[in-house]
């Protein structure tokens, strides 16, 4: 990661017993801290409503590093160093009283350390605690200096777009645009923010992105995951909320997006959202020929058996919620115009991956008996970072005989580091004032308007067009028929088994060893 240097910071995280904090947050921080990207002076305030000491909270938060990190288990020594740094807060998000003593708290580490830093804000909570947080940060004046403190808010960013604009104007009204980082953890992703320097800083591909050149593109989110524990928030958002409305139409916008005139937070924001604004909008007719919805049923996912979503913890037995999308999406551009976007996410599907897939148009020269495949842009954002070319060639021989093959770059062939999680990168970005990967409001809503008639339309008629697809499958057949005429099925990454990084001193060894 490329060393930034960040200003002292105080950091505050409310949600501190939570899942994102355990799993994420605490491995991002401290791996900043083990590779020397955070300020010496820096201090962690976490808050929840649990009773509990500071140590126990701290052994608790080790358990979560050693788990989840991408360095593996905490060093001893560094660890017990990063932990000084972390103090428990116990209290009532509701209530005046907790506030007082985060305030108390802060003020105390920064007279101590003789220094007014940076004051991040995480709000790693239920979304009903936003406006209640927001709204004691400002009261305590503990969020009022526009060029130093920031709050970071995760999705969702409301349930429809009345409730985005709603908590739009409330922050607005408390909070300088500046001050405000909506966080979407794909857009930290190393390979998603390598997109944009494949496109603007490679001259060979960029004359060839649009419809003259490009026949359709495919954007496929495939989990191998179920539902889990989280029924209850599922069961009243589903796969468009959760996933399309942000995840995905953001890799649209970066895959789509015109060049901006400069790589700054506000040029790249003014290109994504001139994509979002250029979406065709469906009406109720339009979104039951363009979406298919599914739900999965009863089935195998790598060798587990898996149960109904309907049978899931907090799931309503008749419950019409849908748990694969996929999507024709038309920009009305005239970059774009002609091109569809195909975009598709789905639970207990047959393999986790993330692809972007560009097909271009066929050769307009026709001089090969053989039949000739499309050339394919293919990026692979996981199991594999990877881009690949699929390109038609000779096959060695004493006839023409042609034979697709793949020109491809992988991370783990090219870079020994072991990469950074995209919370590590976005929490840096945060402390460092870099908004570039964050979304901006206007994105939000604009992301909402693209697919709201889709929930209006679903919401009308709750049981229309619904396709149940079994567990361990890539989804609804209904989802290959959307893609006509331009495919035949939705293109999926030929397998690889999962793998790391290697660790700069095991590659050191392999490289001593040839």
């Amino acid at each position: 990661m490329a060393q930034k240097k960040v200003l002292p910071a105080s950091i505050t995280i409310f949600g501190a017993k939570g899942d994102l904090t355990w799993r994420k947050l605490i491995p991002a921080l401290y791996n900043l801290y083990i590779d020397h990207h955070l300020s010496q002076t820096f201090h962690i305030f976490c808050v929840d409503f649990l009773a509990v000491d500071d140590a126990a909270y701290r052994d608790w938060l080790l358990t979560g590093v050693n788990e989840f990190s991408r360095t593996g288990r905490a060093d001893a020594q560094k660890w017990t160093e990063f932990a000084r740094h972390i103090t428990y807060v116990q209290g009532d998000f509701m209530k005046k009283d907790t506030y007082d003593a985060l305030k108390k708290n802060v003020q105390k580490f920064e007279k101590d350390e003789n220094i007014r830093g940076v004051r991040m804000f995480y709000f790693a909570v239920a979304p009903r605690f936003i406006e209640v947080i927001a709204d004691a940060l400002c009261i305590q004046k503990l969020c009022n200096r526009d060029n130093l403190d920031r709050i970071v808010v995760e999705k969702p960013f409301g349930t429809d777009l009345d409730s985005a604009r709603k908590l739009n104007r409330y922050l607005a009204k408390r909070f300088k645009e500046k001050q405000i980082y909506h966080i979407d953890h794909y857009l930290g992703k190393e390979m998603v923010q390598n997109i944009l320097a494949f496109r603007f800083a490679n001259h060979v591909f960029e004359p060839l992105w649009n419809n003259e050149y490009i026949d359709h593109i495919q954007i496929s989110v495939a989990e191998e995951v179920s539902v889990g524990k989280r029924g209850g928030y599922y069961d009243s958002s589903g796969a468009l909320r959760d996933m399309i409305q942000n995840h995905l139409l953001q890799l649209l916008c970066i895959v789509a997006m015109d060049c901006p005139k400069a790589y700054e937070a506000e040029a790249i924001r003014d290109a994504k959202i001139k994509v979002l604004k250029s979406v065709r909008i469906y009406n109720t007719e339009q979104v039951f020929k363009n979406v298919v919805r599914g739900q999965y049923a009863a089935g195998v996912v790598n060798g587990q058996a898996r149960k109904a979503y309907r049978e899931e913890e907090q799931v309503k037995p008749d419950s019409n919620t849908e748990t694969f999308v996929a999507a024709r999406f038309l920009i009305e551009s005239p970059r774009w115009k002609g091109v569809p976007f195909f975009l598709r996410t789905g639970k207990n599907m047959e393999r986790q991956s993330t692809t972007i897939m560009i097909q271009f148009k066929e050769t307009p020269h026709k001089i090969f008996k053989d039949d000739i495949t499309p050339n394919k842009l293919i990026i692979s954002i996981q199991p594999e970072l990877e881009i690949g070319l699929l390109f038609e060639g000779k096959v060695p021989g004493l006839h023409m005989k042609l034979l697709p093959m793949e020109m491809d770059f992988m991370y783990k062939d090219a870079y020994i580091e072991s990469l950074p999680e995209a919370y590590e990168a976005l929490l840096l970005d945060v402390l460092d004032g870099e908004a570039t990967q964050f979304m901006r409001a206007d994105q939000i809503e604009w992301a909402w308007k693209v697919v709201m008639p889709m929930l209006d339309a679903w919401k009308k008629n709750p049981k229309k067009q619904l396709q149940f697809y079994e567990s361990g499958t890539w989804g609804p057949a209904s989802a290959n028929a959307l893609l006509k005429p331009f495919a035949k099925e939705w293109f999926h990454l030929a397998h690889k088994p999962a793998t790391t990084l290697p660790e700069p001193a095991a590659k050191a060894q392999q490289v001593a060893a040839t």
